[in-house]
C-alpha cells in the first residue's frame, strides 16, 4: 500500500472506463446510469428485480417479452453482462437499454445475473454467481419462469467478459451434469493468452493479461489460465462443452477478433458434436452493438441472434 507521503502511482487507466492503481485501488470511471425495472414503452417488455441469494446478495433482472399467445411458453435466456469483471451492472442503462429489445426481438424470457465484480470480489465471484443464476433459472422458481418460460429450451449468452463466463458456464453444466442447455451465443466474447496470436495486436494481448491477472489475482499461469485462454495447453478440451449449438460473434477491428476465431475455429474442429456458427461484423469494433444500436450492422447481428436461437423451435 502507497503511504501517506508516497502518491499512490497509476499503474493503467483505460481513459472513460476504469483507473488501477499501484495499491491495487480502482476508480469506476464508467458509471452508467442505472435504471428501474418497469415496463419498457418502446417495446412492451416488462422487467424485475428477483434476489436469489440474501447472503451475497446477488440479484437478476427478469424480461418477459409481450405474450402474444399465452398458451405458448418461450424459450429462457441466461445473460451475462461485460465490463472486464469490473465493471457494468444488470441494471446499467448500458445493459437494460440492449436487453429489452433482444428479448422482445427474440420472443425470449432473459435472466439478466449481476454477478459481483471484482477487485472487491475477485474471481471466481462472478463465474460462482453466474452459475448460481443459471441453476436458478433452469429451476424455474419464479412465477414468470414457470407460468411463460420453457426451460426445456434453455439459452446462455454475453457479450464481451460476459461471453467469457459463457465458455466457463458450458465446463461447469459439462462436470456438474446439466442443466441441459440448447445453444450458447459468444458476443465478441474476452479471450486471452500470453503468446500473441497471429492478427491479435500485441497491445490487446498484454492489456487482456494485465486485467485479467487483477480481476483475478490467483490465477494459474496468468493469461493462460484456462478460464481465460481456452486454448492453453492443460485447458478443458472443447469437446465438453456443454451445449446442442453455439454461435460466435466478433467485431472486424476488434482487438480480441484473432482471439474469438482462434476459439471459434478450435471448437469447430473439435470432437465436440454440436454446431457451431461464426459471425464477423465487417469494420466494426468492440461491443459495437452496446454503443450504437441502431445501426445497420448492429440490426443484422441481432437477426443473426433471433435467427439462431429460432432454429431450434418446434415447427
Amino acid at each position: 500500500m502507497a503511504s501517506e507521503t508516497e502518491p499512490d502511482a497509476v499503474v493503467f487507466e483505460a481513459p472513460a472506463h476504469f483507473r488501477i492503481y499501484k495499491s491495487g485501488k480502482m476508480d469506476r470511471l464508467h458509471r452508467p446510469p442505472c435504471l428501474p425495472a418497469g415496463v419498457d414503452e418502446a417495446t412492451g417488455v416488462a422487467s424485475k428485480d428477483v434476489v436469489i441469494d440474501a447472503g451475497t446478495g446477488l440479484s437478476v433482472r427478469l424480461y418477459l417479452p409481450k405474450i402474444q399467445e399465452p398458451s405458448k411458453k418461450l424459450p429462457v435466456l441466461v445473460f451475462f453482462h461485460g465490463g472486464g469483471f469490473l465493471i457494468e451492472s444488470a441494471d446499467s442503462s448500458t445493459y437494460h437499454n440492449y436487453v429489452n429489445p433482444f428479448a422482445a426481438a427474440a420472443g425470449v424470457v432473459v435472466v439478466s445475473v449481476d454477478y459481483r465484480l471484482a477487485p472487491e470480489h475477485p474471481l471466481p465471484a462472478a463465474y460462482d454467481d453466474s452459475w448460481a443464476g443459471l441453476l436458478w433459472a433452469a429451476s424455474a422458481q419464479d412465477g414468470w419462469l414457470a407460468e411463460h418460460g420453457d426451460v426445456s429450451r434453455l439459452f446462455i449468452a454475453g457479450d464481451s467478459a460476459g461471453g467469457n463466463i459463457v465458455h466457463d458456464m458450458l465446463l461447469r453444466a459439462a462436470s456438474n451434469g446439466g442443466p441441459r442447455i440448447e445453444g450458447a451465443l459468444l458476443l465478441h466474447p474476452w479471450f486471452g493468452g500470453s503468446t500473441v496470436l497471429e492478427g491479435e495486436p500485441p497491445a490487446a494481448a498484454a492489456l487482456t493479461g494485465m486485467i485479467w491477472c487483477y480481476a483475478c489475482p490467483g490465477a494459474s499461469g496468468g493469461a493462460d489460465d484456462p478460464r481465460m485462454n481456452p486454448l492453453a495447453p492443460g485447458a478443458p478440451a472443447l469437446e465438453k462443452l456443454a451445449c446442442e449449438r453455439m454461435l460466435v460473434a466478433a467485431g472486424q477491428t476488434d482487438g480480441l477478433a484473432a482471439r474469438d476465431r482462434a476459439y471459434y475455429d478450435a471448437v469447430a474442429a473439435s470432437p465436440w458434436r454440436g454446431t457451431a456458427t461464426w459471425v464477423e461484423s465487417e469494420g466494426e469494433g468492440h461491443v459495437f452493438f452496446l454503443e450504437k444500436p441502431e445501426c445497420d450492422k448492429a440490426k443484422q447481428l441481432m437477426d443473426r441472434v433471433v435467427e439462431f436461437i429460432s432454429a431450434g423451435s418446434p415447427a
